[in-house]
């Protein structure tokens, strides 16, 4: 076999520790230098507080019709995993590479910046774009500000290809997503007077059994999209925290809780039936026995669901790299709701599989990481052939 020509950029990558509550700045510099070196400009696009950044470059003729490279620089955390190899430091074993990130996504982006010069070499007759971005893990945050950027950039591109771990698989399609808080203040008092109180805990149960109230109800057959998985919206309590001490009325109470929406649903439908039933119903009888008890909501993140149709011209390029026009829908979220929403038709292929992601011990194989850098090949020839 063949040496694989983006192990050494992984292996880069993987060392760089970009879990989401850090800076990403040592990994985004480092592709800079990378581009830099090979004659490639590029932009870095920062956060407010300049700890974070996306890049943003391209190659080719400044033309409309391109195609967006898109990943995310951050990894989800390794603390209290299982890891039997270091995290941070690429091995190999059985024709596998380890190492946190090495599926979800930085096999993606060593095969994308091992590309660079085949990009070079090629008489590319539109261009290709790469958008690398931070704090995807936790809610899809950092793209935003790239892509507000991006009109004033780039001309309009044709395509967005998310590098996802699909197993090289063409997907059309994910859920959106809508994270929330709930905060429940109630009057706390000796629980030999509970009645004298309002407790926060039980009243923040009811808010969640209503939830899954909504979660029966969204399941039922008429509302199923068989191209999903599961086949509708679903709704889920993560968290919940309250109360000191069992003979104390509970003063507070809060609870996080997300819907995964099917893209023709929108979750919003869900949170504003939580919030009537708290103003009209949960909140009166609270503020009859205390009036400083309250209910009250905090956004977390979200971010739309995707959907591109079969039939579209970024649906028939992804089946021509791919070699397959086996179209399928994953349960994870990704950017590509972002870029669908900005214009930019969005599919989702990489190498690897989310089966091996956020877990110990995460690897992509050798044969995934030869087969996407093929894919980078081919897409190289189709920009070149295709003006």
């Amino acid at each position: 076999m063949s040496e694989l020509r983006s192990r050494a950029l992984l292996a880069k990558l993987i060392g760089f520790a970009t879990v989401s509550r850090d800076s990403n700045l040592a990994l985004i510099e480092f592709v800079r230098d990378y581009l830099h070196g090979l004659g490639v400009s590029c932009e870095l696009i920062y956060n407010a507080e300049q700890t974070k950044a996306n890049l943003l470059a391209s190659i080719g003729p400044a033309v409309e019709g391109g195609v967006v490279l898109s990943g995310h620089t951050d990894v989800v955390p390794v603390d209290g995993q299982a890891w039997t190899v270091e995290p941070f430091v690429m091995s190999e074993r059985n024709g596998k590479l380890y190492g946190r990130g090495a599926a979800d996504m930085k096999g993606y982006l060593a095969s994308v910046l091992a590309a660079v010069p085949v990009f070079l070499a090629s008489p590319l007759r539109r261009p290709v774009h790469f958008a690398f971005s931070y704090d995807e893990e936790v809610g899809c945050l950092g793209v935003r500000s790239l892509l507000a950027l991006l009109p004033q950039r780039i001309p309009k591109p044709a395509v967005c290809l998310i590098g996802e771990p699909t197993e090289l698989k063409p997907v059309l399609g994910h859920k959106g997503k809508l994270a929330m808080r709930c905060h429940v203040h109630g009057a706390p008092c000796h629980s030999a007077y509970a009645p004298y109180g309002v407790n926060a805990i039980e009243q923040a149960a009811r808010l969640v059994g209503r939830l899954g109230e909504i979660g029966q109800r969204l399941a039922a057959p008429e509302h199923h999209d068989a191209r999903f998985d599961p086949a509708y919206s679903t709704v889920q309590v993560g968290v919940i925290q309250g109360g000191t001490a069992l003979n104390i009325v509970p003063a507070d109470c809060r609870f996080d809780f997300e819907v995964r929406a099917l893209p023709a649903f929108a979750p919003q439908a869900v949170l504003d039936e939580l919030q009537t039933y708290a103003e009209h119903t949960l909140l009166p009888a609270m503020q009859a026995v205390n009036a400083d008890t309250a209910i009250r909501f905090e956004a977390l993140s979200a971010y739309p669901g995707l959907v591109t149709a079969p039939e579209s011209a970024a649906a028939k390029l992804i089946a021509q790299l791919c070699g397959s026009d086996a179209f399928s829908t994953v349960a994870f979220g990704t950017e590509g709701g972002l870029f669908d929403q900005a214009g930019i038709p969005a599919v989702v292929c990489g190498p690897g599989s989310m089966e091996q992601g956020h877990k110990p011990d995460e690897f992509v194989s050798v044969e995934q990481m030869a087969a996407c850098d093929r894919l980078m090949d081919r897409l190289a020839a189709y920009l070149s052939h295709n003006g």
